[in-house]
């Protein structure tokens, strides 16, 4: 501000009505700590305004686009605790990803967490020219595209002897999403580079009462492809907000994902306690969740993780709607899925 005088003459009048009725000492000394302060005010202006090239933390600016937070040192937003974290922006650290090329990842959830969380989600950053790994055995895949562009191969083995059956889906952009089913082989592509949110998950198989409703020779999971605003919203009693469900509702998926919007002023009507786990993330606008007896804060680019039994609500705020992904296992007993 040091070349506007404007705004110059504006810092000095409060810098020195501060000084003149809050500070009682002689007309000197506030005049010589005006000065001081004035001086340092001009030294920081004029050194930010000569940094030579792009600012040093240009990628991780980049990376955390949109995240209206100042990055001040020692202090994040994030918490980690027994039943339910929250993952800011700052706090994400990336890595190597095994079987991907060109690509790193920033791990949100995994099994390593205390509550026990039965699946693993994570942001891939893929560069120019990247391609994708395959996920353990007996492990699905589902693929949610946060910004950029992608090229999706799958490449499926027939079982009768015919060779491989090969379909290609190019130019998936933001809000387009892909379902692997386990042991499913696939490749993803990238020319210009893209972000994607990942959820990996081991499949379990229908038993009991979902097996006997199914009937003999059960379908499985499909290779599925989509575009999120493609779909119709799905009626919620009692609720206000938007829903849309990404995969079937068919008993052979054990997982779904939900897409939920909220107008600003919205917020879910049930104080929710119940079973299901998940993983979500904030995809626009801000609001504040409320988990267990903690209330946070969130924002777009934010991941929440939830274990189950977890008190939890949200309330969207702001001037734009909210929109948040968020995974929900479903379609099997929960003697299943969590017993050890």
């Amino acid at each position: 501000f040091c070349g506007d005088s404007a705004v110059a003459g504006k810092v000095a009048e409060h810098v020195v009505r501060f000084i003149h009725t809050r500070l009682r000492c002689p007309r000197a000394s506030q005049m010589l700590l005006f000065l001081a302060i004035l001086a340092l005010l001009c030294t920081d202006a004029v050194a930010a305004a000569k940094l030579p090239g792009p600012s040093p933390y240009a990628a991780v600016d980049a990376r955390n686009a949109g995240a209206e937070f100042d990055n001040l040192p020692g202090f994040t937003r994030s918490r980690y605790a027994r039943d339910h974290a929250l993952i800011t922006p700052e706090s994400r650290v990336y890595t190597g990803l095994f079987g991907w090329q060109e690509t790193t990842a920033a791990w949100f959830v995994t099994p390593a967490m205390a509550g026990g969380p039965t699946f693993s989600m994570y942001q891939a950053l893929m560069r120019p020219g990247a391609s994708s790994g395959m996920p353990e055995p007996g492990t699905w895949r589902f693929v949610f595209v946060m910004d950029g562009k992608i090229s999706v191969r799958d490449d499926l083995e027939l079982t009768d002897g015919g060779g491989a059956a090969s379909g290609r889906y190019n130019d998936l952009t933001h809000g387009h999403f892909a379902y692997f089913p386990a042991d499913h082989r696939h490749k993803i592509t990238s020319s210009e580079g893209a972000s994607l949110l990942i959820y990996e998950k081991k499949y379990v198989p229908p038993s009991g009462g979902v097996a006997e409703a199914i009937g003999p020779n059960p379908p499985t999971p499909r290779f599925l492809v989509g575009y999120t605003d493609d779909l119709p919203n799905i009626e919620t009693p009692g609720e206000v907000f938007g829903l849309k469900k990404l995969l079937p509702q068919s008993l052979e998926w054990d997982v779904n994902f939900h897409v939920m919007d909220f107008n600003p002023g919205e917020h879910l009507y049930v104080k929710e306690i119940h079973y299901n786990q998940h993983g979500l993330m904030l995809l626009e606008g801000k609001g504040v969740y409320r988990l267990g007896d903690d209330w946070y804060s969130v924002q777009a680019g934010d991941v929440i993780w939830m274990a189950p039994y977890v008190t939890q609500w949200y309330a969207a705020l702001g001037y734009k709607r909210s929109r948040y992904i968020i995974l929900k296992d479903t379609n099997r007993d929960p003697i299943n899925t969590y017993a050890p």
